[in-house]
C-alpha cells in the first residue's frame, strides 16, 4: 500500500464547518496517519461570505503552526476556494496547494460551471493548475455528465472525494465517481474529510479501488497527480547521526 497524499481536508480551524479546535484537528490527522496518510493538505473554506481576510489568514497561520507539529504526518497548507466574482480579482498564489503549483477549488453544489471555468482560466493565468474538487457531487454535473469530460479536457484535475466511492452521498455520486477515475478523467481521490464523524480516511476507498482498478488504482492516491510524494518518517529506532 502506497502513503497516500490527501489534498483536501478541513483539519486545520478556519472558522468553517471543519475541526473546532487545534485538539480535534490533531486527532483528525493522527487518524488518518493510521489510516495510511503520508501527506495532508489543509484547505479551509474560501467562501462568498468567508473570505480570507488579513485577520483570518493570520488566525488559520497560527492555528496551522500550532497543529503541524502534532499532526503525526505531514501537514501543508492550501485552500479550498468555492468560485465568487471576487475571487477573479484576487491572487490565486495565495490559495496555492503548498509545494504543488496547483489551487484546489469546488464544483458549486447547486450553481452552474460558468463562475468555476472563469476562476479556473484566471488561475492558469497566474502559471497554477487547477485542481477540481468532487465534481461528482454537483447537481449540474449529475445532470450531465460530460460537463466533467469538458472540464478534464481542458487539462484541470478532477478530484473524486473517497466518500462518494464508498456511497456515503448516494447512488448516482457513487457511479459517477467510479465512472470518472474508470474512464480516466479524474486523476485524484482525496477525503475532503471534516470533523470526526467525517475523518480524513482513504484506506477504504483505496482498498475498493485496488480491487476494481488493479494497480492503476495507485495513481489516485499516491500524490503523483500532484508532483508530491510521501515518504515514511523514520522512527527513532531506526534514525541514525550522520
Amino acid at each position: 500500500m502506497p502513503l497516500f497524499v490527501d489534498c483536501h481536508s478541513h483539519v486545520c480551524p478556519s472558522s468553517d464547518d471543519g475541526a473546532g479546535s487545534v485538539t480535534e484537528g490533531a486527532i483528525l490527522c493522527r487518524e488518518a496517519a493510521r489510516h495510511g496518510t503520508g501527506i495532508l493538505f489543509a484547505t479551509p473554506h474560501i467562501w462568498p461570505h468567508l473570505t480570507l481576510t488579513e485577520e483570518r489568514g493570520r488566525l488559520i497561520r497560527a492555528a496551522f503552526a500550532e497543529l503541524a507539529p502534532i499532526a503525526g504526518l505531514e501537514l501543508r497548507l492550501g485552500f479550498e476556494l468555492t468560485p465568487s466574482p471576487a475571487l477573479l480579482e484576487d491572487d490565486p498564489r495565495r490559495y496555492e496547494l503548498e509545494g504543488t503549483g496547483c489551487v484546489l477549488m469546488e464544483v458549486p453544489f447547486s450553481d452552474d460551471l460558468e463562475l468555476l471555468e472563469r476562476l479556473a482560466e484566471h488561475t492558469e493565468a497566474a502559471g497554477l493548475r487547477p485542481v477540481i474538487a468532487h465534481p461528482e457531487r454537483a447537481a449540474e454535473v449529475l445532470a450531465q455528465p460530460t460537463l466533467a469530460e469538458g472540464l478534464a479536457e481542458r487539462g484541470w484535475a478532477l478530484q473524486v472525494n473517497a466518500t462518494s466511492l464508498l456511497g456515503r452521498h448516494g447512488i448516482s455520486s457513487r457511479e459517477l465517481g467510479w465512472d470518472l477515475l474508470e474512464r480516466g478523467l479524474a486523476s485524484i481521490v482525496a477525503s475532503d474529510g471534516h470533523r470526526q464523524a467525517r475523518p480524513p480516511q482513504l484506506d477504504e476507498a483505496y482498498a475498493l479501488a485496488r480491487e476494481r482498478l488493479g494497480d492503476d488504482a495507485d495513481r489516485f492516491f499516491d500524490g503523483s497527480a500532484l508532483g508530491v510524494t510521501a515518504r515514511p518518517t523514520p522512527s527513532p529506532a531506526t534514525s541514525r547521526d550522520a
